[in-house]
């Protein structure tokens, strides 16, 4: 193998890598993929929710078969004040309706399948394979050295993940401050099928999203997950990392998490579960203007390695990204094959074929979102002020019940409402 030059070498079998090999064995080239997991999977712990409405054209031949957990069929909201919380649930015909438009997956599951879909188009898949450096020839990656071995290649493809090793020996990306970056805790808890389906009102067989906001995270910037597998349920929290160095009270990740499952709304719904598995990983954050350089000589960056992460506010999107970037930095490899060229301004379609597809065009469209939502009334204030509103609305008192105008003049504190609004209002327009 040492003396083979490939078309591409692909570092890290996650989403990216694998549909970037998918991608390049489907059009003849040949493609190496090197994961450094036991096999593909094995290390990636997402919190398990892929939308595939923007990518189904592009790969659907790739996720053909893929090993879906449940289609997600009803959207849920839960906002969470120190001893209350209030649930926003929609269910809507377009949404229930197929093709579905996302669905709960496991990483383990899932990225295995398209290892062996990369596989049966002619790609290698290669695993427990760390690379240790990158192999340079003229100015020009050439390929990596992975198990004492130099591979050679025609153009690497950094697919490693949020803190890309690679990517960053390339010159591609720099150090990145803390606060681009959020922690991910998860569990995952077995329950059967008919109790998940009991307790959250689904049909057999479908499934339900829900975010959590405010206590969850000690009113600190982030929030909670919960997903329906088939069989069990991903339950978790998302927490900015400067958030949880610096602001008080600082709670371990850990303690968080237990503490958050310890809240009687949440409590109930795992009532009787198993913990089987318990995972952290970091998630890019920064958005549009903390994207890596996604291309330079003989090489090109995608998925997580670039930073292709969104937190929307109520969604938080990165399985599709890497998916269709993994994909699209394949097809840019393709071209360069056919010309003969893997220099820099050649592998430069890769960042013209994202401006033309829906990842760029998301990145730009919530470029300011992180920022704007970077407080601590968004996740501390407004998440009281809903829950003490409604409890005075719906609680009744011994004595007289005073009019709902005069219950929310109680409730409500107008001048620092006001004065909230006011200071809020321009990031609200962000989102």
């Amino acid at each position: 193998m040492a003396e083979d030059r490939f078309d591409a070498i692909i570092v890290g079998g996650g989403l990216a890598g694998l549909a970037a090999a998918h991608t390049l064995a489907a059009a003849g080239r040949e493609a190496l993929v090197l994961e450094r997991g036991d096999y593909c999977g094995a290390k990636n712990v997402t919190g398990g929710r892929l939308y595939v409405s923007p990518i189904r054209e592009a790969l659907g031949d790739l996720l053909d078969g893929a090993p879906f957990e449940r289609p997600i069929t009803q959207e849920e909201l839960c906002v969470m004040s120190g001893g209350s919380s209030l649930l926003a649930r929609l269910c809507d015909p377009q949404i229930e309706a197929e093709p579905h438009q996302s669905y709960s997956v496991s990483r383990a599951k899932l990225d295995r399948h398209l290892a062996r879909r990369a596989e049966s188009r002619g790609a290698v898949v290669a695993t427990k394979q760390k690379v240790e450096r990158l192999i340079w020839a003229g100015g020009k990656v050439d390929g990596v050295e992975a198990g004492g071995e130099e591979l050679r290649a025609n153009v690497v493809i950094c697919c490693d993940g949020v803190l890309s090793f690679t990517a960053r020996e390339a010159g591609l990306r720099g150090p990145m401050p803390p606060g681009q970056f959020a922690l991910g805790v998860k569990q995952v808890i077995e329950l059967p099928a008919e109790a998940i389906e009991s307790r959250f009102n689904l049909a057999p067989g479908a499934g339900v999203a829900r975010l959590f906001m405010g206590d969850p995270t000690q009113g600190k910037f982030g929030g909670g997950f919960l997903y329906t597998n088939k069989e069990s349920i991903s339950l978790g929290l998302v927490v900015g990392l400067t958030a949880l160095a610096e602001r008080e009270p600082k709670t371990a990740p850990w303690e968080l998490l237990e503490r958050f499952k310890a809240r009687p709304e949440v409590a109930r719904l795992i009532d009787g579960g198993q913990a089987v598995e318990y995972s952290a990983h970091l998630i890019p954050e920064g958005g549009y203007d903390a994207l890596s350089r996604l291309s330079g000589e003989g090489i090109l960056v995608a998925g997580d390695a670039a930073g292709f992460s969104i937190n929307a506010g109520i969604t938080v999107r990165g399985m599709e990204y890497a998916l269709m970037s993994g994909h699209l930095a394949a097809r840019t490899a393709v071209a360069a094959s056919e010309r003969g060229d893997y220099g820099a301004a050649s592998l430069g379609l890769y960042e013209r074929l994202l401006r033309d597809s829906f990842v760029m065009a998301d990145f730009k469209e919530h470029r300011k979102v992180a920022r704007a939502l970077d407080h601590d009334r968004f996740f501390a204030y407004y998440p009281e002020l809903a829950t003490s509103v409604l409890g005075a609305l719906y609680r009744m008192p011994p004595g007289p019940k005073p009019r709902i105008f005069k219950t929310l003049a109680g409730a409500l504190t107008l001048r620092d409402l006001a004065r909230a609004a006011v200071r809020d209002l321009p990031k609200v327009v962000r989102l």
